[in-house]
C-alpha cells in the first residue's frame, strides 16, 4: 500500500518521531488516541527505534487493530518490526468490539489506547480483550479498576472493567471486559494535596499454585507495616482496610501482591509480580517498599498515574494539576507528544513533582 493510498491529505497528517524522549511505545499509544480524538491522520516513524527489538510488537499491533477498528481508518506500516506507521482515522463508532493481543501481550496498554476514543463516542461501548493482565512493564488489571478508574471518575468519565481470566507471563490468555460511557466533557483536577488516608486494600494472589504462597506474601506485607510503624489494621476502622488472598483462575502461573492507598484526594497503588526463584517475602517487600517511598515523599499520585492522566488533563475544562514523587523521562515524553497534537502547553517543575496544565475543553462531535 502506498502512502498516499493510506493517508488521503499527507500534508495534514501530524509527524511524531518515535525515537523522541524515552523513545517507547507510549508515544505509539498517545498518537493513536489523540489522532483519532482529533480525526487527524498522522505518522509515526523510528517507531521504539532504540529499544532492543526496535518497531511494532504484537501488543502494539493490536492497539494499531483496535484504533483502525473502532475508527474505519487506514493504516500503513501495521507490520512486526515496523519503525514506521501512517494512521488515518475516522469518526469513532461506538459498539462491541473482541480483540487478542496474542500470548501476555498486554491488555492494559491496548485498553489505554482505545479508552480516550470511546469516552467521547457518541454511544456506550463493550471491549473484550484477551492477552496479559498481570504482566512486567505494564500497569495491571487490579490498577487500572482500583486507581486509574477511579481517578478518571474524579474528573467524570465513566469506565467499568472486569476481569474473567488472569492472564501472567509468558501464557498470557487472561479476559478483561471494559465498559465505556459517553461524556461530553471532562473536568479538571486538583491532585495537588493528599488529605487524610481513607482505606486501605491489599491483595496477594496467585494462579495454579499453592495458596501458602498468597499466605506468605501477606503475612510478610503486614509484618513490613508493623515494622515501619504503620499499622493500618489498628490506625484505621477494620471496615476501611481489606486484604484479600485470591486464586485467580487463568490458564498460566503466577503471583502478585497488590498494595492500593486511598486519601482524601486521590489514590495510589503498588504492585510486584513474582517470577521464578523469587521468594513470596521478596515480592511483597518490593510493593511495601514502593508504598513507603511513596508515602515519605510529597507525591500525591504514584508516578504510573501521572503517566495516564496528563492525556485526561489536557483534554480537560479547566485547569488541572498534579504532584508526582518523580518527574520521569516518560512522564515527559508522554507530555510531548500531547503538545504535537493539542495547544496546550505543560507546566512541569522538576523540584517540587507538580505538573500542571491549562485544558483544551473537549468535546465530542
Amino acid at each position: 500500500m502506498s502512502r498516499q493510498s493510506a493517508i488521503r491529505n499527507p500534508q495534514s497528517a501530524i509527524q511524531i518521531d518515535g525515537s523522541h524522549g524515552e523513545g517507547g511505545g507510549q508515544i505509539l499509544r498517545t498518537a493513536l488516541a489523540l489522532a483519532a480524538l482529533l480525526q487527524r491522520p498522522v505518522e509515526i516513524y523510528n517507531v521504539r527505534s532504540g529499544r532492543k527489538k526496535p518497531g511494532l510488537r504484537p501488543q502494539h499491533l493490536t492497539a494499531v487493530k483496535a484504533m483502525a477498528l473502532i475508527t474505519a481508518g487506514k493504516v500503513e506500516g501495521a507490520e512486526p518490526g515496523s519503525m514506521r506507521l501512517c494512521f488515518e482515522p475516522r469518526q469513532i463508532v461506538p459498539g462491541s468490539y473482541s480483540l487478542d493481543v496474542g500470548t501476555a501481550g498486554s491488555t492494559s496498554l491496548v485498553l489505554q489506547t482505545m479508552i480516550p476514543g470511546l469516552l467521547f463516542a457518541k454511544g456506550a461501548s463493550r471491549i473484550v480483550i484477551t492477552g496479559g493482565t498481570h504482566v512486567p512493564w505494564s500497569p495491571c488489571f487490579h490498577y487500572l479498576k482500583e486507581v486509574f478508574v477511579l481517578s478518571l471518575q474524579q474528573m467524570g468519565g465513566a469506565l467499568r472493567l472486569e476481569i474473567e481470566r488472569w492472564g501472567w507471563y509468558p501464557k498470557g490468555g487472561g479476559k478483561v471486559i471494559a465498559s465505556t460511557s459517553p461524556v461530553s466533557e471532562l473536568n479538571g483536577v486538583d491532585l495537588s494535596y493528599q488529605g487524610n488516608l481513607q482505606d486501605m486494600y491489599v491483595l496477594s494472589a496467585v494462579s495454579n499454585l499453592p495458596m501458602s504462597i498468597a499466605e506468605r506474601q501477606r503475612d510478610h506485607v503486614l509484618k513490613r507495616f508493623k515494622e515501619h510503624g504503620f499499622t493500618p489494621i489498628e490506625t484505621l476502622p477494620r471496615k476501611q482496610f481489606r486484604i484479600e488472598i485470591l486464586e485467580g483462575p487463568s490458564p498460566g502461573t503466577g503471583t502478585v501482591v497488590f498494595v492500593r492507598a486511598r486519601f482524601e484526594n486521590g489514590v495510589a497503588a503498588f504492585t510486584s509480580l513474582g517470577k521464578r526463584g523469587k521468594p513470596a517475602e521478596k515480592v511483597a517487600d518490593d510493593a511495601c517498599s514502593d508504598f513507603f517511598r511513596f508515602m515519605a515523599s510529597r507525591a500525591v499520585v504514584d508516578d504510573h498515574l501521572a503517566d495516564q492522566l496528563v492525556l485526561y488533563m489536557a483534554l480537560a475544562k479547566g485547569r488541572s494539576s498534579l504532584i508526582a514523587g518523580t518527574i520521569t523521562k516518560h512522564l515527559l515524553t508522554n507530555i510531548w507528544v500531547i503538545e504535537q497534537f493539542l495547544p496546550v502547553r505543560f507546566e512541569v517543575d522538576g523540584e517540587t513533582g507538580r505538573v500542571s496544565v491549562e485544558g483544551l475543553g473537549f468535546k465530542k462531535n
